[in-house]
C-alpha cells in the first residue's frame, strides 16, 4: 500500500504530526467507520443486528491469529492487556518459592500481577536490570535458571527496546520456564509468530500500536497450556455451549474460555477493521517503516545533542525513542510542541516519541528542528 493511502486512512495527519503511538493511538477511517456502523446497527435493528455482530467478533479473532502465527481457536479477545496478564497470573497453580523472571522497571501491567504472587501465593519475583535502556540475554539466561516463568514486555515503553523473541524463546526451552511476552508496545508493525518463538502467552491491547479503541485487548494462550490456566472469571461465555446458554457441558473447548461474558461489540468490529488494515500492509514492510522513522529521528536528536534513553540498531529498535538533554524541560517541551502541531509525550523526565506507518521523514524534520 503507498504511504499516501495510509495517510489518507488516519485523519489525524490532517491535524498534527502525531508521535503519541504508545500512548493512544489515532483510529483509521475504517475502525471509525465499523464502529460507527455497528452503533447505528444496535440503535436500528437491536438484538436483530447481532447475528452480524458475532460475525465481526469472529472475524477478529482470525485476524489476531493471522498476525500472531497461532490458531484462532487460541485467542481470547479482552479489555485490555492487564486482564490478560492477569488471567495467566491469577489461573497457573503457583507453588510456595515458584520463580518469576521480570523487569521491576517494566510498565506496571507486566509487573503488579506478577508481584501481588508474593503475598498470596509465596511466588518469588526476579528482577532484570536495564543495561543503558536495554536488557541483554546473558542476564536472562542467568535469571532464567530454576524459573517457572518469564514475564517480558516485547517493547520497553521507555527506552524502546525491543527483545529478539525467537532468542528468548530459545532461553527459555532451555531454562524449562514459560514464556509470557506483554505485547502491547510492538504488536502491529513488528512481526511476532508465537509457535516458533516458543511463547506461551501474550496479551496485548488495542488502542497503541494495533491502531483500535481503547477497552479492547487480545490474549493468547497456547492450546497446550490452556489445562494448566483455568480461567480466573467464569460466565456463561466461557462454557461449552454458550450459543445456545447451555452451562452444563464444562469449559469451551478454546480459548473463548477466557471471555467471561458479553464483548464489547462496537470496540471489537473497529480494531478488527485495524487489524485487517495492518495484516493487509504486513509487519514486513510496516518494521521497516517505524523501525527506519524512528532511527531518523534518534541519529537527528543525537547530533542535536540528546540523550537516548536506549541505543538502537536493526534487531533491537523498536517505533519508540525517549530522548533528554541537560537544562530542557521535558514537560515545556511536550507542552510547546503540542502548540505547534506535534504531538509527543513526557515519561519520567524525557521526551518519548512514537512515529507509525502513517508518519513521514518530513515530519520526523519538523520535530528535529522544533527541539530546543
Amino acid at each position: 500500500m503507498e504511504r499516501s493511502k495510509i495517510r489518507a486512512e488516519f485523519p489525524i495527519t490532517g491535524r498534527y504530526a502525531y508521535f503519541n503511538n504508545a500512548a493512544i493511538a489515532p483510529l483509521p477511517r475504517a475502525a471509525a467507520k465499523a464502529m460507527s456502523e455497528q452503533a447505528d446497527s444496535a440503535a436500528t435493528e437491536g438484538v436483530h443486528g447481532y447475528a452480524r455482530w458475532a460475525n465481526e467478533i469472529d472475524g477478529l479473532r482470525v485476524e489476531t491469529a493471522a498476525m500472531l502465527g497461532c490458531d484462532e481457536t487460541e485467542v481470547a479477545i479482552t479489555k485490555n492487556t492487564s486482564e490478560g496478564l492477569c488471567a495467566v497470573a491469577g489461573g497457573l497453580d503457583w507453588r510456595p518459592g515458584d520463580v518469576v523472571v521480570g523487569l521491576e522497571t517494566d510498565f506496571p501491567a507486566n509487573v503488579v500481577p506478577w508481584r501481588e504472587l508474593q503475598g498470596r501465593r509465596g511466588v518469588r519475583f526476579r528482577s532484570l536490570e536495564l543495561r543503558n535502556g536495554r536488557m541483554e540475554l546473558e542476564d536472562l539466561d542467568r535469571a532464567c535458571r530454576g524459573a517457572r516463568l518469564a514475564a517480558l514486555s516485547y517493547v520497553h515503553f521507555l527506552t524502546g527496546f525491543r527483545w529478539d523473541l525467537a532468542a528468548v524463546g530459545e532461553v527459555c526451552r532451555r531454562r524449562g520456564c514459560l514464556l509470557v511476552v506483554d505485547a502491547v508496545q510492538g504488536m502491529g508493525p513488528f512481526p511476532i509468530d508465537v509457535k516458533s518463538c516458543g511463547i506461551h502467552a501474550l496479551s496485548a491491547s488495542g488502542h497503541k500500536w494495533l491502531v483500535g479503541p481503547e477497552g479492547t485487548g487480545l490474549l493468547y494462550i497456547d492450546r497446550d497450556l490452556m489445562p494448566q490456566i483455568p480461567p480466573i472469571e467464569r460466565g456463561w461465555g466461557s462454557m461449552a455451549g454458550s450459543e445456545s446458554f447451555r452451562h452444563d457441558l464444562g469449559l469451551h473447548p478454546s480459548a473463548r474460555r477466557y471471555e467471561c461474558g458479553t464483548l464489547n461489540a462496537a470496540g471489537c468490529a473497529a480494531l478488527g477493521a485495524s487489524m485487517r488494515l495492518l495484516n493487509s500492509i504486513g509487519s514486513a514492510w510496516a518494521s521497516r517503516e517505524v523501525n527506519g522513522l524512528a532511527s531518523r529521528l534518534a541519529e537527528g536528536a543525537a547530533e542535536r545533542g540528546y540523550r537516548l534513553a536506549a541505543e538502537r540498531d536493526k534487531s533491537t529498535g523498536s517505533g519508540i525513542v525517549s530522548l533528554r538533554k541537560p537544562g530542557v524541560d521535558a514537560t515545556a517541551v511536550v507542552g510547546e510542541l503540542l502548540g505547534r502541531r506535534v504531538s509527543v509525550a513526557e515519561r519520567m523526565g524525557w521526551i518519548r516519541v512514537a512515529p507509525h506507518i502513517y508518519n513521514t521523514a518530513e515530519e520526523i524534520d519538523r520535530l528535529l528542528a522544533l527541539l530546543p
